[in-house]
């Protein structure tokens, strides 16, 4: 299939599926332990029924959406996608560019081979970042200064990684040997890697073109000059998780930057809460793509109560498990004032480039119009529990 002939998201999953090596395209596909948290992120969507409501002049519609005083072309956005470079070089900077070109928000990952600095120089007014905390306090603050001296709106502070997870397609796949040296890996015979080189050339070439693994951009500062991608791999390792974050640090953020600071991976209506109380400008809902615990609930299922918690003192965004614009649609009536996606985009990168991720992005938007025109939203402001299908048929309106 040619880039130009996906119409939905799956065909480009489809196209990245082909074009990775198992133990790459698995690091973006899977979650962890028997993976039953990414079911239940795309489930959560589909319990969820649209009412439509008809005999309404839908000649316009409008998507935009404004959040933090900003206005976005559409309620979405692209969460953080760690190692990105890894699957196609230079993927942090076409997924910044795709989003400043879209007019919506990009959050650069703080497992990205590239650094904040390129990403405020690429799209000043769109890229966020996201921090992962290191275990020495003075890195954290370093990359929190980095962030406000580059200018970016936003700080993303992810707060559902106190320790590592068990990936066990990772495991099995050997992808340490991936993001260390793969290509030493493959040419010391190991059969699995070698099986994969031959059936994805195209890759590979790519791979050994650019030197083998990237380094993780952000954290080269903090290395002795020199350092090789695996030095910093090792050292990201070494810093990630900070286990001993507490709110106590999440004060301290708050001090020290400027500008608005998001809390992602919130899943609790009391941390919420306590975000606000905190000052915190937003979070996003989110069990980080099914990759952390398994037997966490769907961000949808939790956004509901979580916006009641809160109401209207923060902004309430969501990620984890959003493949349609009606999946958006459904959330922003459950009470989300923005979405996210992370594979989808990644998916485009992979399978075409800067222009695979601007197709997942319109796809996206193609989607959402339609839907909007189908039930009878105008504008998102309309939208709000009237547009879903209620089980007790009396409620509905």
């Amino acid at each position: 299939m040619r880039l130009n002939d996906a119409i939905n998201i799956e065909d480009l999953h489809q196209m990245a599926k082909r074009r990775l090596p198992k133990v790459a395209f698995d690091f973006i596909e899977g979650g962890l332990e028997d993976e039953r948290g990414l079911a239940r992120n795309t489930e959560a969507f589909h319990k969820h029924f649209l009412l439509p409501r008809y005999l309404v002049d839908v000649s316009k519609r409008d998507q935009s959406q404004t959040i933090f005083g900003r206005k976005f072309n559409s309620p979405f956005g692209i969460s953080p996608t760690g190692s990105a470079g890894l699957f196609r070089r230079g993927a942090d900077m076409m997924l910044a560019e795709a989003a400043r070109e879209a007019n919506i928000p990009y959050i650069m990952s703080g497992a990205s081979n590239q650094t904040i600095e390129d990403a405020a120089r690429v799209a000043p007014q769109n890229a966020w970042y996201q921090l992962y905390a290191a275990k020495d306090a003075a890195v954290s603050d370093d990359l929190i200064k980095r962030t406000a001296d580059a200018g970016l709106d936003a700080l993303v502070l992810t707060v559902d990684v106190p320790v590592h997870s068990k990936r066990e397609r990772n495991t099995r796949n050997g992808y340490a040997s991936i993001r260390g040296n793969w290509l030493q890996a493959a040419l010391s015979l190991k059969p699995s890697l070698l099986a994969e080189a031959m059936a994805h050339p195209g890759w590979i070439i790519e791979y050994i073109k650019h030197g083998g693994t990237p380094p993780l951009g952000n954290w080269t500062p903090y290395l002795p000059d020199g350092a090789t991608p695996e030095e910093t791999i090792k050292f990201n390792r070494a810093q990630v998780p900070a286990d001993k974050q507490t709110w106590k640090e999440l004060e301290h953020y708050r001090a020290l930057f400027p500008r608005k600071l998001v809390v992602k991976g919130i899943m609790s209506p009391a941390d919420a809460l306590r975000c606000a109380e905190i000052g915190c400008d937003g979070i996003i809902v989110s069990n980080h793509g099914a990759r952390q615990l398994d037997q966490a609930p769907a961000s949808l299922d939790v956004l509901p109560a979580i916006k009641r918690a809160v109401g209207d003192r923060m902004t309430v965004m969501l990620d984890s498990g959003v493949r349609r614009g009606a999946d958006i649609l459904i959330a922003l009536c459950l009470g989300a004032d923005f979405c996210f996606f992370g594979r989808p985009t990644l998916y485009g990168a992979v399978a075409g480039g800067l222009d695979g991720v601007k197709k997942a992005i319109d796809i996206f938007r193609g989607e959402i119009d339609l839907v909007m025109g189908q039930i009878g939203a105008p504008s998102l402001d309309v939208l709000g529990p009237d547009f879903l299908w209620q089980e007790d048929w009396q409620r509905n309106q």
